[in-house]
């Protein structure tokens, strides 16, 4: 009933900079919480950066000052703009959010279908 659907993705250099974006569709009433995960070779996903429906933020350490996230609540659009990106951020990177629709109208959490980052050295 909700669809998370992801772009930006792709191959940059060290040192380079993408743009994620992630578009809510679908019955929607109200976006809670929405965020970025990854997930590297072998290792579990694991979160990037969050934002509250009142646009607060939070970070993995890893990311911090290089990252940053923000949304449009009108476009029911997510971003994740990545500066200054390292091989170690290469990653199938998801969009997550909490999103009140559906029928029965209630909380659901959706998740997209990622999209790939690669990081060259």
């Amino acid at each position: 009933q909700v669809q998370l659907v992801e772009s930006g993705g792709g191959l940059v250099q060290a040192g380079g900079s993408l743009r994620l974006s992630c578009t809510a569709s679908g019955i929607i009433f109200s976006i809670n919480a929405m965020g970025w995960y990854r997930q590297g070779p072998g290792n579990q996903r694991e979160l990037v950066a969050g934002i509250t429906s009142s646009s607060g933020t939070n970070y993995a350490d890893s990311v911090k000052g290089r990252f940053t996230i923000s949304r449009d609540n009108g476009k029911n659009t997510v971003y994740l703009q990545m500066n200054s990106l390292k091989p170690e951020d290469t990653a199938v990177y998801y969009c997550n959010a909490g999103v009140v629709g559906g029928i029965p109208l209630k909380l659901y959490e959706y998740w997209g279908q990622g999209t790939q980052v690669t990081v060259s050295s």
